[in-house]
C-alpha cells in the first residue's frame, strides 16, 4: 500500500516554546512516522524530544534486523539511553524527557512502538479506534476503577505521566502490530496530548470523515485554538492511497 500524509506542531496559545517534534520520512519499505512530547516540567523538553526523533529515525533505517518490532524496540531503547546520558552529562538538560509514538507502515502491515501519553489512532471505514493505551495517572486510576472515563476528562491531574524516555535507565516500551487489508479505507492518526485534551476521539472520528487532508488539518487546528490551545499541539494524519510496490 502506498500512503499519503500531512502534519502539523504547533506552540498553542500558552505556551512560550513548542516542546513538541515530529518526523515523517518515507524509507525504502513503507512509512515511519515518530511523533514526541517533551514532558511539560522538565528542563529541555524540546531536546528530549527533538533528540528521540533524530535517534530513533537513523537507528531504525540503520538497524540490519528483519523484524520491525524489534527495529522500533532497539530504536527507542538507543533513544532512552542517549537522553539519559546527555541528561546526566549536562546540568541544563538535567531531568529531561519525552513521550514518543512510533508508527511504520509497509506495504499490508502496521508496527508501533508507545511509551507515555500521545497517542495512535486507526480510522477504518468510517470508524476510529486509538490503539495505544495512555501510560498517565488518569488512565491508571481508571484502570483501577476510581475514575469513570467523564470525570477523567476533567481531572487535575489528567496531564501526569507514569513513563517517558528519560525517566528511568530501563524504558518500558508497548509494542503492537497489525495487519491491514488492501480493500479497506484506512487513515491513521497520530498526536500529542495537547490535541486529546480538547478534542475527543468523536470530534477526530467525524474530521477524519473529511476526504481532503489539509482541510481536516486546518480544521482541526482552528477547533484545537478555538478551545484555548493550552499546550503545544501536533499531529500527523496518513491516509492510505494504493498499493505499495516494492522496490
Amino acid at each position: 500500500m502506498k500512503y499519503k500524509y500531512i502534519s502539523a506542531s504547533e506552540t498553542g496559545l500558552k505556551r512560550a516554546r513548542n516542546e513538541d517534534s515530529v518526523g515523517v520520512f518515507d524509507v525504502p519499505t513503507g512509512l515511519l512516522v515518530i511523533v514526541c512530547d517533551g514532558v511539560g516540567g522538565n528542563n529541555a523538553g524540546e531536546v528530549a524530544s527533538g533528540l528521540s526523533v533524530e535517534t530513533i529515525h537513523s537507528n531504525f533505517i540503520g538497524s540490519e534486523l528483519n523484524d520491525h518490532l524489534e527495529k522500533i524496540k532497539g530504536a527507542i531503547i538507543n533513544a532512552n539511553h542517549l537522553i539519559n546520558e546527555k541528561s546526566k552529562n549536562n546540568i541544563d538538560f538535567l531531568g529531561m524527557a519525552t513521550t514518543v509514538e512510533l508508527l511504520f507502515l509497509n506495504k499490508d502491515s502496521a508496527y508501533w512502538g508507545h511509551v507515555g501519553d500521545s497517542r495512535i489512532y486507526i480510522w477504518k471505514n468510517g470508524k476510529l479506534k486509538q490503539i495505544t493505551k495512555d501510560h498517565s495517572l488518569v488512565q491508571k486510576l481508571i484502570d483501577e476503577g476510581h475514575l469513570t472515563l467523564k470525570e477523567a476528562e476533567k481531572h487535575p491531574n489528567r496531564n501526569i505521566v507514569m513513563r517517558a524516555l528519560g525517566d528511568k535507565a530501563v524504558v518500558d516500551i508497548d509494542l503492537s502490530k497489525q495487519k491491514l487489508n488492501a480493500k479497506d479505507e484506512l487513515k491513521f492518526f497520530v498526536c500529542t496530548d495537547g490535541v486529546t485534551e480538547v478534542i475527543t476521539n468523536d470530534e477526530i472520528e467525524e474530521l477524519l470523515m473529511l476526504k481532503d487532508l489539509g482541510q481536516i488539518s486546518e480544521t482541526l487546528k482552528s477547533k484545537i485554538e478555538e478551545r484555548g490551545a493550552p499546550d503545544n499541539y501536533s499531529f500527523v494524519i496518513i491516509e492510505k492511497i494504493g498499493r505499495w510496490s516494492e522496490q
